[in-house]
């Protein structure tokens, strides 16, 4: 009996990203956040330019209102309208993603938040350079908690990563908004910039919400308890990102 050994293709790094930024109006502290105006700009189109910057490849704003698709074409900008109903961001750039590119074309994709216009470019980069890793499904960001206002702030996502001493870059095992793991720091504040692999994001959207997901309010955790690989990059300092009229103050103030 002649037996045929199969052997699996290697699984490569992705060569060709796309930055995606959802956003939406129906926010609950600021209404109408995209368009709030930061020096002659509604802030979707300071986040743009900031994902313009990191130079990976082409950027496209995932909105659910035509008037937020208008600022950001009018700005030079991609934008693709989709449903106002869908669940969350991530399900807002995976449908954006169909229309932009349903040939699969950009196999990275990475999700900056519409609400975070002082994002540093390198951030971007950190997350994006991750999913580099063939192991890596998502990707995301994290930077050191330096204050106690932090660590006691259950608004402040922490982190738990495996990190050996003096790397950048590891493991993600769980989030909270509570102050984990015990005992002395350091403890990591969590970005929310996610870098997928085109078929990693398709599996996270088509996945119903973690029982942990559901209790922590972070859709990132369906990613853990699914058995996906999460991986998190340090970086410097975290954005300023824009929920409140105080937020957009501050916003305005730094840039």
């Amino acid at each position: 009996m002649t037996v045929i050994m199969s052997r699996l293709s290697p699984r490569l790094p992705p060569r060709s990203p796309v930055l995606l930024v959802p956003a939406r109006m129906a926010s609950t502290r600021l209404p109408g956040k995209p368009l709030a105006d930061i020096h002659g700009l509604p802030m979707i189109v300071h986040v743009m330019k900031r994902a313009e910057e990191a130079r990976l490849g082409p950027v496209v704003v995932a909105c659910s209102e035509p008037e937020v698709a208008e600022a950001v074409k009018k700005a030079g900008g991609n934008a693709i309208l989709t449903p106002p109903d869908l669940p969350s961001g991530s399900d807002r750039i995976h449908m954006a993603l169909q229309v932009f590119d349903p040939e699969g074309q950009h196999d990275a994709i990475i999700n900056v938040q519409g609400d975070v216009p002082t994002v540093h470019p390198e951030t971007i980069r950190a997350v994006h350079d991750l999913l580099q890793n063939p192991e890596v499904d998502v990707s995301t960001a994290i930077a050191p908690i330096t204050t106690q206002e932090e660590r006691d702030n259950p608004a402040v996502v922490k982190a738990v990563v495996e990190l050996a001493p003096g790397a950048k870059a590891g493991r993600a095992l769980y989030f909270s908004r509570n102050l984990v793991p015990a005992n002395e720091g350091p403890y990591w504040h969590h970005i929310g910039i996610y870098g997928y692999r085109r078929e990693a994001l398709a599996r996270f959207v088509s996945l119903p919400p973690a029982e942990l997901e559901k209790r922590e309010k972070l859709e990132q955790i369906r990613v853990l308890a699914n058995g996906m690989r999460l991986d998190a990059a340090v970086v410097s300092e975290v954005p300023l990102g824009v929920d409140t009229p105080a937020d957009l103050e501050k916003a305005r103030s730094l840039l």
